[in-house]
């Protein structure tokens, strides 16, 4: 199930944020960037239409995954 980021506290937006960008395997490549970078490059992804936040209630587990539109 999509959940549009527009529909989500600020806190809560930014607490799966962080959440995701703290996993393992999240790298960005050579080039080391701060939490609040990554935070920002997500945030735009979702504001743009590139990601998307996705909940499974069978898992109840939330994710950021690219955007099917693209």
């Amino acid at each position: 199930m999509v959940v549009p980021y527009t529909e989500l506290a600020g806190e809560t937006l930014r607490a799966i944020i962080e959440a995701f960008v703290l996993r393992e395997g999240t790298e960005y490549g050579s080039r080391e960037f701060a939490l609040e970078e990554k935070v920002a490059h997500v945030r735009s992804q979702l504001e743009r239409g590139i990601a998307q936040i996705i909940y499974d209630p069978e898992s109840q587990s939330i994710d950021i995954v690219p955007s099917t539109k693209y």
